[in-house]
């Protein structure tokens, strides 16, 4: 076929050679002319139109590209049949020299490719705006490479894929969001060390720019040191010095400086995980595994670096860069001599955290981690609608709430909006510890009565009265036990209390619990305020409430002549997935709802509401006032956090992802003894870990090695419960699909390594 094709298209004869490539690449050598490749494309002749155009500019702009040999009819690209598929075909000239990665790497090479490279990319500057085509992306493209981390289920070494995992997450946590910052145009796509061909140091020749795309430019250099990184005994002070070359030419700007190893890492990460899975195709291609031990190699000696050292590293040719931006020893330090010792830090290691993104936190030394605990900031950490609200009130104005503002009453009707009706009356605070503690006035003062029900386990907050209400507290270290106005009812926990099940029979049961102790507080003269009752019981180790105990609970409290009050600090704002509020999903409507952490997405900010009823009875002359609660600025930022809710559709994300992360642990119970339950809704969810299934003996040093060592790989966990053995999940609800599965990966690692 190919010696029809030549000869009838450029009335030429020769013999052909087959060179690597995706595509037929055949070098033809005749009689009396100088040699020269006959490309044959299959089925894409706008992006071969493209690749033409590429090189023509190139060409123009002095870099030494292929040149296209015209038909006799003067066309550049043919339209042929490839054994009955359409395909086209090029005739271009053959350039002279041995590729890159023959001649291995040197100083004054690699000062030739980083500045060839840079050339290029000034070459071809306002190519992409002439040209609709160079939009495409394709499977190499870095910005999609995570797409194929399911890839990394095909390796069976534990440290090779822990070592893809922190690739994919580096590229999804540092560098794709800040794609879009770095300045962009057409890429060779692949600037490998087999497209670059050199005479001795010097670049003749760049070849192969069927990978061309529009994207941003530092795509490129990263592939490039990806290539770099593989020649034998490579360091990242030699990648340097390709960088330095580019520099030099095209002058790097901060943020591309800051995603360059995350990008270079990701093409290690690609190359290795796209080999994997074209294994499936066939095991003998002559370009698919040519780099296959040499890509992993270079992975696995780079990737534990922080991507600050890295990064030094990579730029020390060009000019200095701060390696960190703090050291952590001293930050702690200075932490333990000035701050009070009762406030702990969390993991064996503790984290200095200096910035945060979405889902993500990120250390001073650059790596990443994955919140899943972190229900505070709702929407994502430094969501940037959150945060533009927040500054655009605080430029204009910032006040208490004894002068009107359209934000206090804007943002009372948005959260009326979403509870039941009657619930329409809202008093403003900073936190939900202050709510709790206006929930409990509120209670005392409507009711006449003193005393309050609690579970067993719970945690209201850290004001005086929320610690005398917070079994967790006053039954912890440090604690005195509960006070004669707080009574304590069992946890209603179907996995491990008096009463097992899920069902209404469990439910029913517990509830019976509450009227007994009740019944044996009113017989002690005592008289009931309030019940306070988290929808799923955080502290209390995730325990979702059985089906009707909240109802029947709530009734034997309101005969008694208490109330009933719905703690939704960490449960609430849609985080169920199946509705908006915890307390909706059991069919019941609290007299007063308690607000905090998530409404402010880490600002400062709670509420109560409540039934005009009882707010009127709060009225008995005594004035409510709180200097910052309902300021404009906080309500601002909640009237942010309910738009961005909605308009991300963040309630039905959270169900969608709970469905799927949950599915996801109950395989993994399957498959791990020591997971002895998975429970929860949405994105609330706990896994409880036993070391024997029948005595549910629970596993709390299990659980926290879990935790530190999840930490180690990037994703950050917590242990609660009262015995502290349930591994807590409440992240960000702007969660992505891919994090839950990478962490449903390195949790299956994790346990199989500590079994």
């Amino acid at each position: 076929m190919a010696t029809a094709v030549l000869l009838e298209h450029w009335g030429r004869d020769g013999r052909f050679t087959r060179l690597p490539g995706e595509n037929i690449n055949l070098l033809v050598r005749e009689d009396g002319n100088e040699p020269c490749v006959l490309k044959i494309t299959i089925d894409a002749s706008a992006e071969v139109e493209l690749e033409e155009s590429v090189l023509e500019r190139l060409h123009a702009g002095g870099i030494p590209v292929p040149q296209t040999i015209p038909s006799l009819t003067g066309d550049r690209i043919v339209h042929v049949d490839h054994e009955g598929v359409a395909a086209t075909a090029r005739l271009q000239g053959f350039l002279p020299g041995t590729q890159w990665r023959e001649l291995g790497s040197n100083p004054k090479r690699l000062e030739a490719i980083g500045s060839m490279l840079a050339r290029m990319h000034l070459a071809l500057k306002g190519f992409c705006e002439q040209h609709p085509e160079a939009h495409r992306t394709h499977d190499w493209d870095l910005a999609r490479a995570g797409r194929h981390r399911k890839a990394i289920e095909r390796f069976d070494d534990r440290k090779i894929r822990r070592g893809l995992e922190t690739a994919f997450h580096l590229l999804a946590a540092e560098a794709v969001p800040r794609l879009e910052a770095c300045p962009s145009g057409m890429l060779h796509g692949d600037p490998n060390d087999e497209n670059f061909l050199l005479d001795g140091d010097v670049v003749v020749g760049v070849v192969d720019v069927g990978d061309c795309q529009e994207a941003a430019l530092i795509q490129d250099l990263a592939i490039a040191l990806s290539y770099a990184l593989q020649s034998e005994g490579a360091t990242l002070e030699d990648a340097a010095i390709l960088v330095a070359a580019y520099d030099h030419e095209r002058q790097l700007q901060a943020v591309e400086e800051r995603v360059l190893f995350p990008l270079v890492m990701a093409r290690l990460a690609c190359s290795a995980a796209i080999g994997a899975l074209r294994r499936q195709e066939t095991e003998e291609h002559a370009t698919w595994f040519s780099h296959e031990s040499t890509t992993l190699d270079a992975l696995m000696r780079n990737i534990d670096l922080s991507p600050a050292e890295a990064r030094a590293r990579l730029l020390s040719g060009c000019r200095q860069t701060n390696r960190s931006t703090a050291d952590t020893e001293f930050v702690l330090s200075e932490r333990r001599r000035l701050i009070g010792p009762s406030l702990s830090v969390s993991y064996r290691d503790p984290l200095h955290i200096t910035e945060g993104r979405g889902q993500y936190l990120i250390a001073a030394d650059g790596r990443p981690y994955l919140d899943l605990v972190n229900n505070v900031c709702h929407v994502g950490h430094c969501h940037p609608q959150v945060v533009k609200a927040i500054a655009r009130q605080a430029e204009q104005l910032n006040t208490n709430t004894r002068y009107l503002h359209e934000n206090v009453s804007r943002f009372a009707e948005r959260l009326v909006d979403t509870l039941p009706e009657g619930l329409d009356t809202c008093f403003f605070v900073n936190s939900g510890s202050e709510a709790n503690e206006l929930a409990l006035r509120l209670a005392r003062t409507a009711t006449g009565a003193r005393d309050v029900l609690v579970v067993d386990g719970a945690y209201h907050g850290s004001t005086g009265n929320c610690v005398a209400m917070s079994p967790y507290k006053f039954d912890g270290p440090g604690g005195t036990g509960a006070p004669e106005w707080v009574h304590v009812v069992p946890i209603p926990d179907g996995y491990r209390g008096e009463i097992r099940g899920h069902d209404e029979d469990t439910g029913a049961g517990y509830a019976l619990e509450v009227g007994r102790v009740i019944g044996e507080a009113c017989a002690k003269g005592r008289s009931v305020a309030g019940f306070f009752v988290e929808p799923i019981l955080s502290c209390g180790g995730q325990v979702p409430l059985p089906p009707g105990y909240l109802a029947a609970a709530f009734e034997h409290v309101r005969k008694a002549g208490g109330l009933a009050i719905a703690d939704e600090v960490q449960v609430g704002f849609g985080r169920v997935g199946d509705a908006f509020w915890g307390f909706q999903l059991h069919d019941v409507v609290p007299d007063i709802v308690v607000m905090g952490k998530p409404m402010g997405n880490g600002h400062p900010l709670g509420a109560v509401v409540t039934t005009r009823r009882i707010a009127e009875a709060f009225d008995n002359g005594m004035e409510f006032f709180s200097t910052f609660g309902g300021n404009p600025v906080s309500c601002a930022c909640g009237l942010a956090v309910l738009d961005v809710i909605r308009d991300e559709s963040l309630q039905e994300r959270a169900a969608a992802l709970g469905d799927r992360f949950r599915a996801g642990l109950e395989s993994l119970m399957a498959r791990h003894a020591l997971i002895g339950d998975v429970r929860g809704s949405g994105l609330f969810l706990g896994i409880e870990l036993v070391r024997d299934r029948a005595t549910l003996e629970p596993a709390d040093t299990e659980a926290a090695t879990v935790v530190n060592h999840m930490r180690e790989r990037g994703i950050l966990l917590s242990t609660d419960g009262p015995l502290h053995n349930v591994i807590k999940i409440k992240p960000p609800m702007v969660l992505e699909e891919s994090d839950i599965d990478m962490t449903l990966r390195q949790l299956d690692d994790v346990l199989g390594s500590i079994m």
